[in-house]
């Protein structure tokens, strides 16, 4: 049975459904509200340069007069974008400006472990065979120098860590999806989830390489066994019939985004995981029932894999049994999670770290580390009307002794985003007072710190988070601290939430707002502003010189990223209906100056796919970029991309690999 037939249609659009039916404000009402009373970034660029060279952001404190933030360091606009912009365009290859070149590499099924199968053109590798493989789907990737714990700063030989956010049956396997699912298919897709730890080397002629037979090379898929960490452990809440103790669970999925400790570890992120699982109970319990998990059937109807062994019956997540220890009733409650995994070592257990919160991770960014100061870092639930968190540690960071362990115990806190342009970190913490009261009053009870963690959208709800526009990367400037996060999009803002300043019902577009801590990074206050808004030419940002022009217009922010030299790349994802017919062209990649807003267009990626992904060797003279899901609405005997490969050849995600030809630092 081909994927059209199947009784619900798989989705693929990346959205979750939206379960936030609680009654706090909107980004775009507190939006409103503020624009109403006062522009952005007072005195236009000047200001806007001020902002980020002496006074913070200006025009962002807690009222007309409040103090304003504390001086931060003077960082001279870069000397960069010396490159002309490319233009908007819906080839299906990848188009980078004139003096660069791009070579796709790790493509989808390339082998990188154990027997090293070779990719058949035909799909028809075999489960075990796609384990040994490159996953499906690239997202979030980080290069880590061959000898970054002793020191060093290699730019030729590293390992390239990245995750496979998560499949497309119809690409995937020769003949589509069939259902019930056989469970060679759901093997196989299970496979091709996860995370590749790739041990890449520059050869002599300058191509990159994987390092054959190296012990560091590593898959990581839907199955790989894995320990909870922090205060969810052991929770009865996470009592499966795999793991009666609540310490462990089986696999990682649709991972999306990452992020990368100071200690030298990967992060990946576990996003839209509800959807993978069902539970028919009525009424399902909060835990599944404010994370969207579906009634019938799980996203791939895994579940129903036959024959059907344990490894797919967890997907299953109804009450079964008498106990939790006998059934998979908990299973989706050991997602949801940032997993910490050493690429350095391949007999390594992944760490799935509880204290950083339970929602549709979009990622993780650390604030720049400090000696004998607690650690900082953000993530964003991507999903419509949900919210920005803050992690800070208990424990401070000190270089010779840092690990896991600061990420094991800390407060978790979430983002109020008040209209004067001021900001609260909000805590989620049980012992805290406020929360407390605020749950009390709600009615709302929680068992302990873990029962709150398990709950982190619920909690967020009744401390009286801000809910955004679908927050997904962010990004810290490594001089300035300042933070800057996407907001891809939100269909649902309605007419009634807008003005003249904010003319955006139907925001198909999306923003990137940026914040600055007063005082400390641990501080529970911040002020923010709004960097740039996404949209056609002539979009402007309201109290600034940015004005949207053919060589920067983009829709969808979403994948960011700071180089050294503190350049903001930005990665677009549209959906394919807006890439065919909108006036973007295909999904790209930009690069801007933040002091002067300055925006070019960098890439433009081949037909249907999402640019996500993107990091540098130490010199900055090679770059990686995601491709993923090149054809992304194709069907089982119709390909809408044959990227990397040409001809008629079935569409693969990739990494492309960019230096420029006169072997310059990119970006120059």
């Amino acid at each position: 049975m081909t994927l059209s037939t199947l009784p619900v249609q798989i989705d693929n659009s990346g959205l979750e459904p939206i379960s936030n039916t609680s009654a706090n404000p909107s980004f775009g009402e507190v939006l409103e509200q503020r624009m109403a009373r006062r522009s952005f970034l007072k005195g236009s660029l000047a200001a806007a340069v001020s902002g980020i060279m002496g006074v913070g952001l200006t025009g962002c404190n807690s009222s007309d007069t409040a103090e304003p933030l504390p001086p931060v360091s003077v960082i001279p606009a870069p000397a960069f974008l010396g490159f002309a912009a490319i233009a908007a365009n819906r080839l299906d290859g990848i188009t980078v400006p004139a003096g660069y070149s791009a070579k796709p590499f790790l493509a989808w099924g390339t082998p990188i472990t154990g027997t090293y199968p070779a990719f058949l053109a035909d799909a028809s590798n075999t489960a075990a065979e796609q384990a040994m493989q490159m996953g499906m789907n690239h997202d979030g990737m980080h290069f880590f120098p061959i000898d970054v714990r002793s020191g060093g700063n290699s730019s030729s030989e590293g390992l390239l860590v990245m995750n496979h956010e998560y499949v497309e049956p119809n690409v995937l396997h020769p003949q589509g999806p069939v259902l019930p699912r056989p469970a060679e298919q759901v093997a196989k897709e299970l496979a091709a989830h996860g995370v590749s730890v790739v041990h890449i080397e520059k050869a002599a002629n300058g191509d990159w390489r994987v390092v054959s037979n190296s012990p560091l090379n590593r898959r990581i898929t839907g199955e790989t066994p894995m320990e909870l960490a922090g205060p969810v452990r052991g929770h009865a809440k996470v009592v499966t019939k795999y793991s009666p103790d609540g310490s462990r669970t089986r696999g990682t999925l649709n991972n999306c985004a990452h992020g990368y400790t100071p200690w030298g570890t990967y992060l990946t992120a576990e996003e839209n995981w509800a959807g993978y699982f069902m539970n028919s109970d009525s009424p399902q319990v909060r835990e599944h029932r404010r994370y969207g998990v579906g009634s019938s059937n799980g996203r791939y109807f895994w579940e129903t894999a036959t024959p059907a062994a344990d490894r797919y019956q967890r997907f299953n997540a109804s009450t079964l049994a008498a106990s939790a220890a006998e059934d998979y009733r908990n299973e989706p409650n050991t997602f949801g999670w940032i997993v910490e995994i050493d690429p350095f070592n391949p007999d390594s257990v992944p760490q799935k770290r509880t204290a950083l919160g339970r929602f549709a991770h979009e990622g993780i960014v650390f604030a720049k580390v400090t000696e004998g100061e607690p650690l900082v870092a953000y993530s964003g639930d991507d999903a419509r009307d949900e919210y920005i968190y803050k992690y800070v540690s208990k424990q401070p960071y000190f270089r010779n002794t840092a690990g896991g362990h600061l990420l094991n115990d800390g407060t978790l806190y979430v983002a109020r985003f008040n209209a004067d342009g001021s900001g609260d970190w909000l805590a989620l913490d049980i012992n805290n007072p406020e929360f407390a009261a605020k749950a009390a009053l709600a009615g709302v009870s929680f068992s302990d710190q873990a029962d709150v963690l398990l709950n982190t959208r619920l909690a967020a709800d009744i401390a009286g988070a801000t809910k955004m526009d679908r927050p997904e990367w962010g990004a810290v400037h490594p001089e300035t601290s300042e933070v800057y996060f996407t907001l891809t999009n939100n269909t649902n803002r309605t007419a009634a939430q807008v003005d003249a300043a904010n003319p955006r019902a139907n925001n198909a577009t999306g923003h990137i707002i940026r914040w600055k801590e007063r005082g400390t990074l641990a501080s529970s206050q911040f002020n923010w502003d709004i960097f740039l808004l996404a949209g056609d030419v002539g979009t402007a940002t309201p109290g600034t010189n940015l004005v949207l022009t053919a060589e920067n217009h983009h829709a969808s922010p979403d994948g960011l990223w700071f180089d050294d030299n503190g350049l903001l790349w930005i990665q677009t994802d549209m959906s394919g209906s807006q890439q065919s017919s909108g006036p973007y062209g295909n999904n790209a990649m930009l690069v801007a100056d933040p002091v002067s807003r300055q925006i070019k267009r960098f890439l433009v990626g081949p037909t249907d796919c999402e640019v996500t992904g993107v990091i540098m060797t130490p010199d900055q003279r090679t770059m990686f970029v995601n491709i993923q899901h090149p054809g992304d609405r194709s069907s089982v005997t119709n390909f809408t991309s044959n990227w990397p490969d040409g001809g008629n050849s079935r569409p693969r995600s990739a990494t492309v690999i960019i230096t420029k030809d006169d072997g310059g630092m990119i970006g120059t």
